[in-house]
């Protein structure tokens, strides 16, 4: 009789050890759920956020007329490698006008003689047709239409927008992006006989 006894205890144990390891085995993979991350899968989204976060400097310059009415604006936005310039402008006079990135950012009207000569960090000589130029803020003409409207985009290599480089429109004194009476001719000194300056705006 004490032998049945004694046998039932330890069948009773082997059932109780054998629970207790279901159990163990049964855990794992709820861990596995919520603690483990399989390798290689970018999962934490805080990680994606600060991706797509990150944004190239922009900027929005306000064109006004030399009686101080704004007429449009300039969009400089940093891409890879180029700047882009997406310029919105209207009572302007029709036909090809001069347009051009200046060394001073100061726009005092009427005449904006204040925003000094070309952004011209290299000391290049004037014109994207001369075989020694351009200067860094020639840019080419701006064609308004007979409505006295343009909008036009320009991918400029020579610029930046990051602070500290030597071709960038954020060097001390700042700059001013001015529009022209006539067209740029594309080489003669200092500004391809373009005329008054008939609209600017200051790069901040």
């Amino acid at each position: 009789m004490k032998k049945w006894i004694s046998l039932t205890m330890i069948l009773a144990c082997a059932f109780v050890f054998a629970a207790c390891a279901d159990g163990k085995n049964d855990s794992a993979p709820d861990e596995a759920e919520d603690g483990a991350v399989d390798e290689g899968k970018t999962t934490d989204p805080v990680e994606l956020d600060l991706v797509e976060d990150e944004k190239l400097p922009s900027v929005k310059v306000n064109l006004m007329d030399g009686n101080g009415k704004p007429v449009g604006t300039a969009e400089l936005t940093e891409e890879e490698d180029a700047l882009r310039i997406m310029v919105e402008a209207e009572n302007l006079p029709e036909g090809l006008h001069g347009f051009h990135f200046h060394e001073k950012g100061v726009c005092e009207a009427p005449d904006f003689e204040s925003a000094g000569g070309h952004f011209n960090p290299t000391d290049a000589s004037h014109g994207l047709d001369h075989e020694d130029g351009p200067h860094a803020g020639d840019l080419p003409n701006l064609e308004v239409g007979p409505d006295g409207t343009v909008k036009e985009e320009f991918f400029v290599e020579n610029l930046t927008l990051l602070a500290g480089e030597e071709n960038s429109l954020y060097h001390e004194g700042g700059t001013s992006l001015v529009i022209h009476a006539e067209a740029d001719d594309g080489k003669t000194q200092p500004s391809g006989n373009s005329g008054d300056r008939i609209a600017c705006g200051v790069v901040e």
